[in-house]
């Protein structure tokens, strides 16, 4: 660049934060107004910040902290979530009256698989239903304050739900399976059928 061509530049602008302030000058500043100078071994950003409160006291606008990363707002992730959380509330909502009538879900999932057979003892089975009902009322809940958590720190949450409810279904499934494998009517009709 020619001395015409630095002439004819733009005046660079006053600097408002001590951006183009050596350390020594900032420290110098500093000692200016506080009445104390910072260590020299004071990180710069620590002596930009010190500044940057000195600025705002003589009325110039303070910036804005940039230090600390800004966090996507991650629309996407919230409506999957919200949507997937949606799903398993009708889908909890849908099971808790077939399980608490376990010999009607058992005598319907029995015709579907096509074991024909009926439980010798209904009345063990309803207690196992009622406690799977229970466990998949839990387990959504468990999983909704989990979600909503992690969705209020900002944190990616769409596995969370599908998580909760892989984990909550197999518990369930496990409660559902035990009063039918301990039947001796189911699996004698079990038996049968292959």
């Amino acid at each position: 660049m020619s001395d015409r061509d630095e002439s004819d530049a733009a005046p660079r602008p006053r600097p408002q934060y001590g951006e183009y302030a050596t350390p020594e000058e900032q420290r110098a500043r500093i000692a200016g107004t506080t009445g104390e100078a910072p260590h020299p071994d004071v990180a710069p950003t620590a002596v930009v910040e010190v500044d940057a409160r000195a600025d705002a006291s003589s009325g110039l606008p303070t910036p804005r902290p940039t230090t600390a990363a800004a966090r996507p707002t991650r629309t996407a992730d919230r409506i999957i979530t919200i949507a997937l959380l949606a799903y398993g509330l009708v889908t909890v909502i849908g099971a808790i009256p077939q399980l608490v009538d376990f010999v009607g879900f058992t005598d319907t999932w029995m015709r579907t698989a096509g074991i024909d057979a009926t439980l010798s003892d209904p009345a063990a089975g309803r207690a196992w239903g009622i406690a799977a009902a229970i466990v998949y009322s839990i387990g959504w809940l468990l999983t909704a304050v989990l979600t909503w958590w992690s969705l209020s720190a900002r944190r990616l949450s769409w596995w969370i739900p599908l998580v909760g409810a892989i984990v909550t279904f197999l518990i369930v499934g496990m409660l559902l399976t035990v009063p039918l494998v301990t039947d001796s009517g189911f699996m004698e009709g079990f038996m049968t059928s292959r």
